[in-house]
């Protein structure tokens, strides 16, 4: 099932010293994982910024007889494992210079469908019970997947409310497959999984939920998604990393304002405070901002009426459907697509919002409508 870029790249990744974007630095340099666990410690002076020290374990045997254990885990527990290198990883995700090298999988996760990353403290409030209530029942129609990190609080009430409103959710691990923590969320990860969800966790399964494996789990819940909601946290609050993480991104962060007398708000307040997060003002707004669509209501026929169909020319055609294919994508983007220039794409997309056919994001990002 799997292949020898598979076994090396494991491999590689659990050498001393050899992170994931020293991993990245490796493999473009050498071609494949295979080739740079057996060139790097002979030909280690092609790598800018590498020492002796930094290639000294590449090429022990115990990491290559870990990844065959490894691998053979994955198969009987129908986990993927995704290689960045090789372009597995989710998109939005494969753009962060500090991506996994490896990204574990179990479920389905579409990625053509827009993604909101929303996180929170695990020692939720009412106030933030009502929030993730409300949003959900307002966005229940929108075709989108929640990214959450599976612990208590705000994190689990967004799995659940996902599911029970049918919306696909995915939720990030702080550790191996060889286990769920908490262990009160196992039954929760089951029912993503039944429910056409996912698991990911960058960890193999020798790894235990340790303290720092968490603030890295967050960079991947922010990385994930064009946008992340913060609904609740302390000051210093582990949810105020995966805003960080975000803003690192070039991605949007919201926040759940609230009192400044209230423990749960003050992390919340402070993003807002650093201008690091948009205040979240209404659920409406909110979706509007996020640019969520909703089906289009079926309309009867009690008058009959004529569709009036709006000519494009043929640069804004091109435009509008590179636009269309993709469901949410940056300047940048375009002009990479189109090879045109900024100057000339702008006034175009600007026709094309007065004709109601794109909606302008913030971070220079648009949608289709």
């Amino acid at each position: 099932m799997y292949s020898e870029e598979h076994l090396y790249s494991i491999a590689l990744r659990e050498c001393n010293l050899i992170g994931d974007i020293n991993f990245y630095k490796l493999v473009r340099t050498f071609g494949s994982a295979k080739n740079a666990w057996l060139k790097a410690k002979k030909e280690y002076k092609k790598l800018d910024g590498f020492g002796f020290r930094m290639v000294s374990d590449i090429g022990n045997p115990e990491h290559l007889r870990f990844a065959e254990n490894e691998i053979r885990f994955c198969e009987k527990n129908n986990i993927v494992i995704n290689l960045r290198h090789f372009g597995d990883l989710p998109s939005l995700l494969s753009e962060c210079n500090d991506a996994p090298a490896i990204l574990y999988q179990k479920g389905n996760f579409d990625d053509k469908n827009q993604r909101i990353s929303i996180v929170g403290t695990r020692n939720m409030t009412s106030y933030g019970q009502q929030f993730l209530s409300d949003f959900f029942e307002e966005t229940q129609s929108c075709n989108y997947i929640s990214v959450s990190g599976l612990a208590l609080g705000v994190d689990k009430e967004v799995h659940e409310q996902s599911i029970q409103k049918e919306i696909p959710t995915a939720a990030v691990l702080a550790h191996g497959f060889h286990m769920i923590y908490p262990s009160k969320n196992r039954k929760l990860s089951e029912k993503i999984l039944d429910k056409g969800g996912a698991l990911f966790t960058e960890f193999n399964s020798s790894r235990k939920p340790d303290r720092e494996n968490f603030i890295q789990r967050n960079r991947i819940v922010a990385g994930l998604s064009p946008s992340t909601i913060v609904v609740e946290t302390a000051f210093g609050g582990g949810s105020v990393s995966t805003a960080t993480f975000a803003n690192q991104y070039n991605r949007e962060v919201f926040a759940l304002s609230g009192k400044i007398t209230d423990k749960q708000s003050q992390g919340c307040n402070h993003l807002i405070y650093q201008h690091k997060a948009a205040a979240i003002s209404t659920i409406k707004d909110l979706v509007d901002d996020l640019g969520l669509k909703k089906p289009k209501a079926k309309t009867g026929e009690l008058f009959s009426c004529s569709e009036i169909k709006i000519q494009l020319t043929e640069i804004q055609h091109l435009i509008f459907n590179i636009i269309q294919d993709n469901s949410q994508i940056s300047l940048d983007e375009i002009i990479e697509k189109t090879r045109l220039s900024s100057h000339k794409i702008l006034p175009i997309i600007l026709d094309l919002e007065l004709l109601g056919k794109v909606k302008s994001l913030s971070g220079r990002q648009f949608v289709a409508i």
